[in-house]
């Protein structure tokens, strides 16, 4: 039968095309290898948030597998925070110790302190003690042997680096579309956190895919989020190498009694229409009470979600051409009292539930993409995000 229909975000959106994606960029370690040369070291990356960091002294580390290393980031006593490669000058062990994938600590002088042979380095990352200095030989140039510092920039309080010697552009350059569109989120006020993680047998395209279309939610959240959402993205823009769209409520969903208490107690559930009293005009700008949140991928590897009162992260970090990390963020406003204690778990329980539904696809995904069975996937329409994903993919991988 011959489609009568033109698509509405393909025809917004011809250069992206409609034809089906090749399977070989999930399942292929020389594609994965391309993109660890040509994506993970040129692109910007999240790595972190300000508060994380907070007073002079104060250190991350975070390990970065797809890149081959860890970085530190640490806030100096001028009060900016600098990233560098998690490796001393003199033998190459680790500065500071990995102690999972990520790892926070203090220094109240604001150093790091090799454990291997005591080279000692300060937040700038400039050496600033050798023991037994005076036993090596004259080539030897204490100026010249800081540790390895990584390009940082600062977008919004999410800490971004580059592990370019010379980024194709800067932070402020490749954040300026979306900065106009969600630079003005506070995100800096709704910071009571919480955190899952996992390792999962999938390339880190399968899950971001995954996490980036709501196609599947009538079916694969059927229990979870029995009809609480309206069916298809709405105000999809594409802003550079990233891009956003908005997700509305379903006025007639119902909501458990469990919900009901939950939601009079604290604004902490996705699924209360709040119609955006702190949002931005850019976002929701018709302030519809039904605005569920805004779904924004960042290129490379990171979904930030956001609507009044709650934000929340996906990242997938690769750690083979078929493994990534999954890392996933909730953030609320602090809770006062035990009742909005109790409510803020209550709705990231459901929040986690719905997470873990997503997740539970994604081996079964990357099996069946390994099989051979299938040499390309089909998208619709709905799944634009996708297709602008591989699309921005492609640009660096052929740069």
């Amino acid at each position: 039968m011959q489609q009568t229909h033109v698509p509405r975000w393909a025809e917004r959106y011809p250069g992206l095309g409609t034809e089906p994606l090749p399977v070989d960029s999930y399942t292929s370690p020389d594609h994965y290898a391309l993109e660890q040369e040509k994506v993970f070291k040129k692109a910007w990356l999240i790595v972190g948030r300000v508060e994380e960091v907070p007073k002079a002294g104060d250190f991350k580390i975070k390990r970065i597998a797809v890149a081959r290393t860890s970085v530190i980031l640490m806030r100096g006593r001028d009060g900016e925070i600098r990233a560098f490669h998690n490796v001393c000058s003199h033998r190459a062990n680790q500065v500071v110790a990995e102690k999972g994938e990520e790892t926070f600590g203090r220094s109240p002088a604001a150093t790091m302190f090799c454990g291997f042979h005591g080279w000692v380095y300060n937040a700038k990352g400039e050496l600033i003690n050798v023991p037994q200095e005076q036993s090596f030989y004259d080539c030897f140039e204490k100026k010249s042997a800081g540790l390895t510092q990584v390009h940082t920039g600062i977008w919004n309080g999410f800490v971004f680096i580059n592990f370019s010697v010379s980024p194709r552009e800067t932070l402020e350059e490749n954040m300026r579309e979306f900065d106009a569109h969600l630079g003005a989120y506070p995100f800096h006020d709704i910071t009571y956190q919480f955190t899952y993680a996992a390792v999962l047998d999938c390339n880190w395209k399968v899950a971001l895919d995954g996490f980036s279309e709501i196609y599947h939610l009538s079916h694969l959240h059927a229990r979870t989020l029995p009809g609480s959402f309206t069916e298809g993205f709405e105000a999809i823009k594409l802003l550079g190498d990233h891009r956003t769209s908005a997700l509305y409520l379903d006025t007639a969903a119902e909501f458990t009694e469990l919900q009901k208490i939950s939601n009079s107690y604290a604004v902490v559930s996705l699924m209360v229409q709040k119609g955006g009293s702190m949002l931005p005009p850019t976002i929701n700008p018709e302030r519809k009470a039904n605005f569920g949140f805004e779904l924004s991928p960042v290129f490379p590897n990171t979904i930030i979600h956001c609507t009044d009162g709650i934000w929340f992260t996906h990242q997938f970090w690769p750690v083979g051409y078929n493994r990534v990390l999954w890392e996933g963020k909730y953030y609320l406003r602090k809770p006062r009292t035990n009742s909005q204690m109790w409510a803020a778990h209550h709705a990231q329980t459901i929040t986690r539930n719905v997470w873990l539904e997503d997740a539970g696809t994604l081996e079964s995904t990357q099996k069946g993409l390994e099989s051979g069975a299938k040499t390309h996937l089909i998208l619709q329409d709905e799944e634009i995000l996708l297709r602008h994903s591989h699309h921005i993919l492609g640009k660096y991988i052929n740069a």
